[in-house]
């Protein structure tokens, strides 16, 4: 019996933990390469709460040459809920505090501590830090490294609902190079994910573009200018993943325009062939994810 991924499409594309490969021939991106730098990375939380209730969290987190940024909406991202921290900010540039505010009928409290963030090229912290949100003394959201025995304590609630990362946007710029990280689903490990444009060198119909997954390559476009807009299927721990490409501004408004890529995750009929009727449940209970990325050139 054929396989899902076989059955699916011939030109599907797995990747999977055990398949990843650290062999340096099957390397999408040269390990000498640097790639472009992110200046604003959003990412879009569901929290399902105790009661029932929904609740969506968009944490965004910005980057200048003088100082970084955070701001966190709420539900329909109503502004008198938006809750906003600029580490260079003279009137509200506390690194560490808490913040009260309500949204629809729920009472929503942030906790933060940035003081000794350690950040990488990015415009996100990568360690030393805690943002922590309480809707109606509920755990709803914890980004960061901080021990769950501290978080009951200093937030005095044990009750924590159930989130799960809905979509992250990255905004880049520099060369056409773009490196970030992804994870699926809340079950799957996260992975290394490479775009890279390469053989501009020789000439405008040449340029070919690669994105690997685990040094894996998923998809190759040859002759990029004329294939500047597609699609393709590829498998990533089990899921179906629509993977999309529009570079068509590269090309006609390199000086304005972004190029945009985007891994989503499938789910709906399509998507559930072949799978057995007692999982069909518990693919319905699952959060799809997206990955969109906007990446400009400098020229």
């Amino acid at each position: 019996m054929r396989d899902i991924i076989s059955c699916f499409t011939e030109t599907a594309v797995n990747v999977s933990h055990s398949t990843c490969s650290t062999d340096s021939t099957n390397a999408c991106i040269s390990q000498t390469s640097v790639p472009s730098l992110k200046s604003v990375v959003t990412c879009v939380y569901k929290v399902l709460l105790s009661t029932g209730n929904q609740m969506s969290i968009r944490v965004t987190w910005s980057k200048n040459h003088t100082s970084h940024g955070l701001v966190i909406n709420f539900g329909d991202d109503d502004p008198s809920t938006c809750f906003k921290l600029n580490t260079n900010s003279r009137f509200f540039g506390k690194k560490k505090g808490s913040k009260a505010t309500e949204s629809g009928h729920s009472k929503i409290e942030i906790f933060w501590d940035l003081s000794t963030a350690e950040y990488d090229t990015g415009p996100e912290p990568v360690h030393g830090f805690y943002v922590s949100v309480v809707i109606n003394s509920e755990i709803g959201l914890v980004l960061g490294h901080m021990g769950e025995e501290t978080i009951t304590k200093k937030l005095k609630t044990t009750t924590t609902a159930k989130s799960s990362l809905v979509s992250r946007q990255e905004h880049c710029s520099g060369n056409t190079h773009y490196s970030t990280k992804a994870q699926f689903c809340d079950t799957g490990i996260v992975h290394d994910v490479a775009i890279r444009c390469s053989g501009e060198h020789q000439g405008l119909n040449h340029p070919v573009l690669l994105v690997c997954i685990d040094k894996k390559p998923v998809i190759r476009v040859k002759r990029l200018q004329w294939n500047f807009r597609g699609n393709q299927t590829i498998f990533v721990d089990g899921l179906l993943v629509d993977l999309m490409w529009d570079v068509h501004d590269w090309f006609f408004k390199p000086v304005t325009g972004s190029a945009v890529f985007m891994f989503r995750t499938r789910s709906g009929l399509d998507s559930r062939l072949w799978l057995e009727e007692k999982l069909l449940q518990k693919e319905h209970d699952r959060v799809e994810f997206s990955l969109l990325i906007y990446a400009r050139k400098n020229t």
